[in-house]
This record gives C-alpha cells, sequence and structure tokens, in this order.
C-alpha cells in the first residue's frame, strides 16, 4: 500500500509539473497569437477570420484560439481555454501584449493618434509624397515583361504572396496585390523594422548623439564583459550575447514577443557567450536593445514616438507606417512595423538615394555605405541591419543588391546598379518563394 502511495504521489507530481510546463508554453503561444491577432484587425483593418486562417495558423500558433472584441479594441488568445493572453490596441501606436504587471485600463488610456497628423493626404498628393502617379515621369520599361514577373510571383499558392510593388528610377511602374489586400492595406514588415531602427540610429548619429564605435550606455552591464560591447556590435549581430532566434518553437525570441512587457530589459539580461565582434549571430533581441537605448535619448517617451515619424516615417510620406510599442513604451525595433508596400518601397527609395529624400539629408553622409558593409563576422552576407547579396547567394541578382529582410519572405530589396527598389510581402516558408528567379525576372523587364 505505500508503494502504491509513493507511485500515486511521484504521478501526481509528475502530472503537475507537466501542467506547468505546458502552462509557461501555452502562454508563449497565446501571447504571440493575441498579438498577431489584434495587430491585423485594428491596424490593416481585416477580419479575425482571415487573420486565423492564414497569420495565426503558422507552427504552434495554430493551437490558439484568439478572439477580437472591437467594442474593448482588445484580442484574447487561449489553448484549450488555458494561458488566457490579451493584446489591446492603442490609436497610432498599434497593439501590446498586456504582460504581466501591466495594467489593461492603462495601456488602453495610453494613445498618440496626433502622430501621423501632420502628414499630407496621400490620396491627393503626387508620388512619392502621396499616391498620385504621373505617367509622363515614368522611365521606359518592358510592361508585358514586368506584369509577367509580378504575376509569376502570385501564380504557386506556396508563395503566398500578398504584394509586389517595383519602383524604377524613383517611380512607381508595377504593382499587384493578393485578394483582400490593396495599395491601401498595411502589411507587417515583421525583421524589416530592424533596418528602421537602424536608420534613426543613423539620424541621431548625424545629430551627435550616438557614436558607433563606442561602448554603449547600459548600467547593468558594466561589471562584467559586455561592458565592451558597442553599438556597431549591435548593428552588426556581432555582440556575441548569447540568443536563441527560432520561430518553429519555444525560444528566446518566441518568449520575448509572447511574454515580455519590456523587451529592452529582458534582451539585456542575457549573458555574453563569446567575445563581441568574433560571432555573428542573427538576434532580434540584439535589435531591441537598441530600440531601448534609442528610448534613452529622450526625456519624455512621448518625444521618442514622435521621433520615429518626424525624423523619418513623416520625412519620406510613410503615410500608413505604424512603429509598435510594448508595454513598456519601447519600440519593437526588431519585428513590429506595419505599413503599405507602397510605403516599404519609400524607404527601400530613401536607401537607393543615399539617405536623401527630395533635397534634404535625412541619414548622415557614409551611413548608407556603412549600412552595407559587410559585418566582419558574416561572411559577406549581413551590413547593420541589411541583408547582403556581396556574398552571391542570389546568383543572378547583382552583388550590390542589399534588403531588409523579414520573416516569411517580407522583403525590400535595393538594387543601386539597376536604380531599382521591389517589395515583396507574403507568408512564405523557408525557401518557398524563388527570390532569385523573381528578381532576376524583374532586372530583365526593366534594363
Amino acid at each position: 500500500m505505500k508503494k502504491i502511495l509513493i507511485f500515486l504521489a511521484f504521478l501526481l507530481l509528475l502530472i503537475g509539473g507537466a501542467l506547468l510546463y505546458l502552462q509557461d508554453h501555452f502562454k508563449v503561444i497565446t501571447g504571440n497569437a493575441a498579438k498577431r491577432m489584434c495587430s491585423c484587425v485594428y491596424i490593416a483593418d481585416r477580419t479575425a477570420e482571415s487573420v486565423a486562417e492564414n497569420d495565426n495558423n503558422f507552427s504552434i500558433l495554430s493551437y490558439a484560439d484568439a478572439t477580437v472584441d472591437k467594442s474593448q479594441k482588445i484580442a484574447t488568445a487561449t489553448v484549450f481555454g488555458m494561458a488566457k493572453q490579451v493584446a489591446v490596441y492603442r490609436e497610432g501606436l498599434g497593439c501590446a501584449l498586456v504582460s504581466e504587471g501591466y495594467d489593461i485600463d492603462r495601456l488602453q488610456a495610453t494613445t498618440a493618434s496626433a502622430l501621423q497628423a501632420s502628414l499630407p493626404m496621400a490620396a491627393t498628393s503626387t508620388w512619392p509624397m502621396g499616391n498620385q502617379l504621373i505617367d509622363s515621369l515614368l522611365p521606359a520599361f518592358d510592361k508585358t515583361k514586368l506584369n509577367a514577373a509580378m504575376a509569376a510571383a502570385f501564380e504557386k499558392p506556396a508563395n503566398k504572396t500578398r504584394a509586389v510593388v517595383v519602383l524604377k528610377d524613383g517611380q512607381l511602374i508595377g504593382e499587384q496585390y493578393a485578394t483582400g489586400f490593396d495599395k491601401d492595406t498595411p502589411i507587417l514588415g515583421w525583421s524589416m523594422t530592424k533596418s528602421i531602427t537602424s536608420a534613426l540610429v543613423g539620424i541621431l548619429v548625424k545629430e551627435g548623439k550616438i557614436k558607433i564605435n563606442e561602448p554603449v550606455d547600459i548600467p547593468e552591464w558594466k561589471e562584467d564583459e559586455r561592458s565592451a560591447i558597442t553599438m556597431n556590435n549591435l548593428l552588426q549581430m556581432s555582440s556575441g550575447l548569447k540568443w536563441g532566434e527560432v520561430y518553429t518553437t519555444i525560444s528566446d525570441v518566441t518568449k520575448m514577443l509572447g511574454l515580455e512587457g519590456d523587451m529592452y530589459q529582458q534582451a539585456i539580461s542575457v549573458p555574453l557567450e563569446v567575445a563581441p565582434d568574433t560571432k555573428f549571430y542573427y538576434s532580434s533581441g540584439t535589435t531591441n536593445i537598441v530600440a531601448g537605448l534609442l528610448k534613452k535619448q529622450f526625456d519624455r517617451v512621448e518625444d521618442y514616438w514622435a521621433f520615429a515619424h518626424m525624423a523619418l516615417l513623416d520625412k519620406i510620406g510613410m503615410h500608413s507606417a505604424v512603429m509598435e510599442p510594448d508595454a513598456s513604451g519601447t519600440f519593437v525595433g526588431s519585428s513590429y512595423c506595419f505599413a503599405t508596400p507602397r510605403d516599404w518601397a519609400k524607404f527601400g527609395q530613401l536607401y537607393l538615394n543615399d539617405g536623401v529624400w527630395q533635397g534634404e539629408r535625412i541619414l548622415p553622409e557614409g551611413w548608407v555605405d556603412y549600412s552595407r558593409t559587410p559585418a566582419n563576422a558574416s561572411e559577406k552576407g549581413y551590413g547593420a541591419f541589411f541583408w547582403l547579396n556581396a556574398d552571391g547567394q542570389l546568383a543572378d541578382v547583382p552583388k550590390d543588391m542589399y534588403a531588409c529582410n523579414g520573416f516569411q519572405g517580407q522583403r525590400v530589396f535595393i538594387l543601386p546598379s539597376q536604380n531599382l527598389v521591389v517589395v515583396r510581402m507574403g507568408l512564405s516558408d523557408v525557401g518557398a518563394f524563388d527570390f532569385n528567379e523573381f528578381l532576376k525576372e524583374i532586372i530583365e523587364a526593366t534594363i
């Protein structure tokens, strides 16, 4: 009898431990699912059914049941009725996960509706500040070939392409959209947001507020080896910090995005794995450290939010852009910027113009060249929050091409030798979309 009781006690402990383990994992799943649902419904004005069927029907997120309450502007997700997580929409700021320690009423009361008020009306302004196109300014290109190249991006069901936009000589020469999306639909750029974060660093470098080759000012790092990490190390993904960037399971990145209300604090808490500038490792945590360091440059969080718009997004006519902060108010600079494909193309055009927009220098001289210079540890594949083709990975694409890359195949390709910017948005699995062939055909249509 005693042995049976011991066995039952052990079994109960085992079951209890398993439930706690699953509960922790379910919280990560529901946090990510609630946040995606909230942003896609309230920023992009899509239906909850569409988001559930497409955006949340991915890997472990498919176990979550996410719903919206439009009267409260929230989204809620559970797994088998457990591990409930809530994300809340704030005007001008998008959605934030209501993480432990944060009050939903306080978050709902935090808005920034005036952020985009200074922008001219896109519908009545001419390109590139608005959406009015002037045919007489269009460069020569083969329209039939270009249309065929764009159409090919949508043909295979596995491609899951949502939008293609092509700029030549700064003019919009082609675009195509999947059913349910159009030129006015904001789409999440995922890690293309990292490139915007890099641009914001560049603007503060131009203003003399940041020096990229000096150790960053993080008090928690002062007494250990992390004190040597520079902004340059962070931008080049060579900080040496230990991190796990896997989206198909529970990892550092999915826990950060699905649990944390202050992603900066979570990211700076990780230990050093190797010496800075000795190993390239792609890390969204690294980018959210940069976003937090940007925030430290401002006395008020409202000034920090406004800075992104007034110094960059407003300047180049990114009318639709929404940079989403976490519950602490820090931009999720690794992952959370929504914008229309046309506006993502404008960001690429800024870099193609060497950081100058309609005669005004937005980025400091040399910043674009710095951004596309291979990081020491990256084997020519990465610059400063930009991916490169210097290693010739896309064999039929010029090696001077560099790009903003985001999860599931979000791309802004910048091709200086072709004077091209190409945007592709979608939901592709890794390897499902042939970017080499896609760009090759577009180049051939625009020579």
